[in-house]
């Protein structure tokens, strides 16, 4: 018999797969959208805001209320409600209804990743167990999102790129949120012993109050970055590799599975690595390994030249080198989530994953919008090459990050004024 707390685990990785592959899936339906609407790459650049704009908002509105609307029912509803859209695409092939998708998506794992992030809380025993599973589902994140690229690229013609074949991969996306919509029905979650207040008001009061607290401002200052050279970097990655690296659109989003490959390679064995290398120092290499294959990279993609038979042997050395630059930056938002969600009674970790899912959102906006405008008022690699400043800043964050940490107790909860979060 399989014990119910390994249930909850598969539920949620089964949940984050899902969203994994439908939340990235905006870089692909960037190009998509330029190739077959005939849209321009600004106007294209706002799907990244449709998408993330609604995570923060429901996070900011609702993140307090969930541990009393129950984590379990949180995520079948967003679970529904992107099955659902998915079998619209297919039905109405039209510029506006990606607009409704994203947004759509993005307000679905608005309560999905805050009750998702709760959860974990509830099934972990300690600090090391707790991010040993965040590891675990950030890692099965990223292999949703490599699973992702390869999926709408067997849908994708690369010799009509004005195609609406790639939509019917949303028949499978479908498929795919209505088993695992029966499968969160058919566990049950725990949730936390209610110690909030009885106004649901001052639960959310108690939330802003929490983002006032100076290592809360560094933290999410952090992860604001790094969300933006994330989504910065692989929103704009499939249309760098079709018009910068001159790959066929179907190749183009097969070659950003890479970088989604060694993101996911390098989550997974950052819990190894953190049991042997502090994770200040490990984060520090990390970041400055990402700022070095930047600047090896664009210069390899001024040497990229059309091929009239392209393929994967006589492919530019750029589209293999710079997603190399996932390795480095995946160890880095799982382990300053974790760290910053275990020095929190677990009755606090819904109001800080709001925060973190709110500051993550602006950041992915921030940065794909960034990206978006100077790739197409300049050009790709300046564009990429603007990913050295954030990169820069979350060097000085997460010194400051680290003076927070050692000053906290580790068992002593964030003060916030109140008493009903603290536990």
């Amino acid at each position: 018999m399989i014990s119910n707390s390994v249930r909850v685990k598969y539920s949620l990785m089964l949940t984050y797969f899902l969203f994994a592959i439908l939340l990235n899936s905006v870089g692909t339906v960037i190009l998509q959208v330029i190739n077959g609407y005939g849209v321009s790459k600004e106007a294209a650049s706002v799907l990244e805001g449709f998408k993330d704009l609604p995570i923060a908002l429901v996070s900011f509105m609702l993140a307090a209320y969930l541990p009393r609307f129950g984590y379990r029912n949180a995520m079948m509803l967003g679970t529904l409600l992107v099955t659902g859209v998915s079998l619209l695409m297919p039905l109405l092939p039209v510029f506006w209804m990606t607009k409704v998708l994203f947004f759509c998506v993005g307000s679905a794992f608005g309560l999905v990743k805050v009750s998702l992030y709760s959860t974990v809380g509830l099934i972990s025993d300690d600090k090391q167990q707790h991010a040993s599973i965040m590891n675990t589902i950030e890692g099965i994140f990223m292999v949703g999102v490599l699973s992702g690229y390869w999926l709408f690229g067997a849908f994708i013609d690369g010799d009509d790129p004005a195609s609406s074949n790639w939509l019917n991969v949303y028949w499978c996306l479908a498929l795919l949120g209505g088993l695992n919509f029966l499968l969160l029905w058919r566990t049950p979650f725990a949730n936390p012993v209610p110690q909030q207040s009885s106004r649901p008001m001052e639960d959310f009061l108690a939330m802003l109050k929490l983002a006032l607290k100076p290592l809360v401002l560094v933290f999410v200052l952090s992860a604001f970055l790094y969300v933006l050279i994330e989504q910065g970097l692989g929103t704009w990655l499939p249309t760098f590799n079709n018009q910068v690296l001159h790959l066929p659109a179907d190749m183009s989003v097969q070659a950003t599975s890479i970088f989604a490959a060694c993101l996911a390679i390098g989550r997974l064995g950052a819990g190894v690595l953190m049991t042997r290398i502090n994770w200040y120092v490990l984060l520090n290499i990390c970041l400055l390994a990402m700022a070095a294959l930047v600047l090896v990279s664009m210069p390899l993609a001024n040497l990229a030249m059309p091929q009239a038979q392209m393929s994967w042997g006589n492919a530019p050395l750029a589209a293999f080198v710079f997603p190399l630059i996932g390795l480095f930056m995946a160890p880095i938002y799982p382990a300053i989530n974790s760290i910053m969600l275990s020095s929190l009674p677990k009755i606090q970790h819904a109001a800080m994953t709001g925060l973190i899912v709110i500051f993550s959102a602006l950041g992915g906006t921030t940065g794909s919008m960034i990206t978006g405008l100077v790739f197409g008022s300049f050009s790709g690699q300046t564009a990429f090459y603007l990913s050295l400043i954030p990169i820069a800043a979350i060097l000085i964050t997460l010194f400051y990050f680290r003076q927070g940490t050692l000053q906290q107790s580790p068992a002593a909860p964030i003060r916030d004024g109140s008493a009903h979060t603290g536990g």
